[in-house]
Formats: C-alpha cells, structure tokens, sequence
C-alpha cells in the first residue's frame, strides 16, 4: 500500500519532469510516471520508489524525445 507521503514525492517527480521535458504534455509525463511507479506495487520497502521512479521516468522520456 502506498501512503501519502509516496504519492506526493511522486507527483512532485511528475511536476519536476513535467519541467525537465516541456515538449512532451503533463499527460504523457504521468503516464509514464505511473507506469514506472506501477512496478514498485508490492515492493516492502518503499523509502527509495520516488528516486527509482524518477530515475526510470527519465530513461523513458528521453527516449520519446523529451
């Protein structure tokens, strides 16, 4: 499960990508946010996801041209 504190690192990863690639539109950056942040589901130990995401969500970004 994931608690609040999770989901706000994450929408501040989604905000601060969203900045890092503005040719690519808000939804496409949380789609992809999600995606990556989808793979951690039932992971226990939760402290490093925000930072894995991230690092993943650029990975992919900047394959689409971002």
């Amino acid at each position: 499960m994931v608690d609040s504190n999770e989901w706000a690192a994450i929408e501040q990863v989604v905000d601060r990508l969203t900045q890092s690639y503005p040719s690519l539109s808000q939804d496409t950056v949380t789609q992809v946010v999600h995606h990556i942040h989808a793979r951690f589901d039932g992971r226990p130990v939760r402290d490093f996801v925000p930072l894995f995401v991230e690092r993943g969500s650029r990975r992919e970004l900047a394959g689409l041209g971002g």
